[in-house]
């Protein structure tokens, strides 16, 4: 990579003043990223980057703070049609929900990709987000037959296979974060793009830490959700959430725990069960998994066990660590007996509707229970408010009650913080970052920190906001690899290589014919080219035409070809297979084809140009071209003329029929009218064609 020039700018500025440094570059050297989602906000990822005519949008997900089309990310700044690669990095509904709408309800046209997991997880999270979610029926942006028409539309991906499609070349690492969670690298011509989505760097009980890439990408667009927060260390998290969840239960209160159905759930369901079973006293009070798709998520799980880590393997292979001893399903409130105290973990996270919006209507009054929050909480939220302890809240009937419960915010959220954000950019020292999925003024926190802690080495950081572009320019010269027989050699200075240059995508090879088939899909094959060439000349001009051109012209014996031949260089053949036309045939190369227009050429001129030449005919071959020349000549004259079975030609004129003696030039006919004109025509015929004879020495 020989320069890069960046600069940011609102996409509906005038392109030329994105940047003043900018070279003059062509177009197709521009990048461009631009956040339709996610951009200074928490919610609705989903980034849109084009270079070099290609299109790859990142996630497509809905901000759960808003329901409708207000939740969307911004799809009316693009053209869905022009989008070659979606790539959706997890199942969480801030990074897929808005897949079905997309899908089924704009002009895309391109593929869609994520992992085994993910595409097992997004079929049951999205339908229990369409029946959870309180709108009206004109708010609803896809229903149930939409995601199941979607999912005919997604194709899988597993982790380190590399894909390419349209010439852009992507594959992807486990980001942790979630079951299924990947982080995508994608090559456009060389230029290689990081799309983190959300991920963590921290081994929890289940989930493998995110993978760092072996290289350094030339951008990295990558999550800010924590800014310049530190987690604490998870055994202390552990502890302040199972103390709290102790100490509630032990005043005789209710312990809820807002949580996706998916994701974290399982997390500390692990570590509830694994407390209950060290605490005896508390066999007795109940914990629920509160999601209609329990029982279901419970088995995707235990399927991709072999997609977590060492840990959760190890004890799979004894017992099953998602089947768990203290814990019951519950599938909707009116299946709840609310007697004494109890925990139960709802679905949404956010309290904005569902099950734990329910629970937290009914609980909210009483100061006795408590509610723990222990994950991300988004601007806009139910759960947001809460956090900061207001006096009162409104529920869903409308109605004004207490907040007397406690509420308690122990993240667990698998986002990397400060330390992990910082750590992974510095192993990768990727010269661009972007930086998404973040309030501003975190995200505005972070920026400034690893602007600091990245000043001497240029690297450049962009926060851009919602449907605001950053531009980067990449310059690079094309290169060629030698490869399979050819690359055998070293060639030395001044060395011509000979070879068949490939091109697929932005790559390029050069290759040995025969190495055709081993190194790519594509094969060699003989073309045998045949043309009819209009002649009704001598076959003999043609010979002596081409020997005065070439110096290789033979004729190959007769019962080689049946018909008179002639192989010219011995690349093309001419063949006399009529007296109105020649045949020429050869095996279609550079060399061949040039001989054979020249040949072609030289036909089609014959007579019009150069020497020429006297061909001595015999009396029998002049005598049937005489009978041709009468023949012709007569139907012009009279029409309806054949030749009878006793050689005398036969004329008919309407009931009349004359019979002429070629031979002698008598003519039979009993009408004497029609007898005269046959023989003063064919009289005038054989002065026009009979030789005229050589004056005698």
């Amino acid at each position: 990579m020989a320069s890069v020039v960046t600069g940011a700018q609102t996409k509906r500025q005038n392109p030329s003043s994105a940047s003043p440094a900018a070279p003059a570059t062509r177009e197709g050297d521009q990048l461009v990223i631009t956040p339709l989602g996610a951009g200074n906000e928490v919610g609705r990822s989903c980034v849109h980057m084009t270079y070099k005519g290609k299109v790859v949008l990142f996630d497509c997900g809905i901000h759960p703070a808003y329901s409708g089309f207000a939740a969307l990310p911004y799809f009316d700044e693009i053209d869905p049609s022009t989008i070659d690669v979606l790539l959706i990095t997890h199942f969480h509904l801030d990074h897929a929900a808005s897949l079905p709408y997309f899908l089924e309800k704009t002009n895309f046209r391109g593929r869609v990709f994520m992992t085994h997991a993910t595409k097992a997880i997004y079929r049951l999270i999205l339908s229990d987000y369409v029946k959870v979610s309180k709108v009206s029926v004109e708010d609803m942006l896809f229903d149930e037959n939409d995601i199941i028409r979607s999912m005919d539309k997604i194709e899988v991906i597993d982790f380190h296979q590399t894909l390419e499609v349209n010439g852009i070349r992507f594959w992807c690492y486990t980001a942790g974060h979630v079951l299924g969670a990947a982080m995508f690298m994608v090559d456009i011509a060389g230029v290689r793009i990081l799309y983190t989505g959300d991920y963590s760097r921290e081994e929890d009980r289940h989930l493998r830490a995110a993978e760092t890439p072996d290289f350094s990408p030339d951008i990295c667009v990558i999550e800010s959700t924590y800014g310049v927060q530190m987690h604490q260390p998870r055994l202390i998290r552990e502890k302040r959430f199972t103390d709290v969840i102790h100490s509630t239960l032990s005043q005789g209160g209710r312990v809820l725990i807002p949580a996706f159905a998916l994701g974290r759930a399982q997390e500390l369901l692990l570590i509830l069960d694994e407390y209950w079973e060290n605490h005896p006293e508390l066999w007795n009070v109940p914990i629920y998994y509160a999601s209609p798709l329990a029982k279901r998520c419970m088995a995707v799980y235990q399927t991709y066990i072999n997609a977590m880590n060492e840990r959760i393997r190890t004890q799979f292979a004894n017992a099953n660590p998602f089947d768990f001893k203290h814990i019951s399903s519950l599938k909707s409130i009116e299946n709840f007996s609310d007697v004494g105290p109890s925990v139960v973990m709802a679905s949404p996270s956010g309290l904005q509707s569902g099950l734990s919006r329910q629970l937290f209507d009914k609980w909210c009054s009483d100061k006795k229970n408590a509610c723990v929050i222990p994950g991300y909480v988004v601007e806009g939220t139910l759960a947001k408010t809460i956090i900061n302890e207001p006096k009162e809240v409104t529920l869903m009937n409308g109605l004004i009650a207490p907040l007397n419960m406690q509420v308690h915010y122990i993240s667990f959220s698998a986002h990397a913080d400060f330390a992990q954000t910082s750590a992974f950019l510095k192993e990768l020292m990727p010269p661009n970052i972007v930086l998404v999925h973040g309030e501003a003024n975190e995200m505005g926190r972070l920026k400034q920190k690893l602007v600091t802690q990245f000043q001497d080495m240029n690297v450049k950081l962009f926060t851009p906001k919602n449907c605001q572009s950053v531009e980067m320019y990449f310059s690079s010269e094309k290169m060629a690899k030698t490869i399979g027989k050819l690359a055998e050699k070293v060639p030395e200075s001044g060395e011509s290589v000979n070879g068949l240059l490939v091109k697929k995508g932005f790559t390029y090879q050069i290759m040995a014919p025969d190495d055709l088939r081993v190194f790519s899909q594509l094969s060699t094959a003989n073309i045998t080219q045949r043309i009819t060439v209009p002649y009704s000349g001598s076959f003999e001009v043609i010979k002596y035409r081409l020997k005065q051109i070439y110096e290789s012209v033979e004729s190959p014996p007769l019962e080689e070809t049946e018909v008179p031949s002639l192989v010219v260089h011995e690349r093309v053949t001419i063949k006399y297979e009529s007296d109105k036309y020649v045949v020429l045939q050869w095996a279609a190369d550079p060399i061949s084809d040039m001989v054979s227009d020249s040949v072609v050429a030289m036909i089609l001129n014959i007579g019009r140009d150069g020497p020429k030449v006297e061909v001595e005919k015999s009396e029998e071959e002049s005598e049937k071209m005489g009978r041709k020349v009468v023949h012709s000549l007569m139907v012009s004259l009279f029409g309806d003329v054949k030749n009878g079975e006793d050689g005398k030609l036969e004329i008919k004129v309407d009931a009349d029929v004359a019979k002429l003696d070629l031979e002698s030039g008598e003519v039979e006919c009993e009408n004497v009218g029609l007898k005269e004109r046959v023989k003063i025509a064919f009289g005038r015929i054989q002065g026009a064609i009979r030789p005229i004879p050589r004056p005698a020495n």
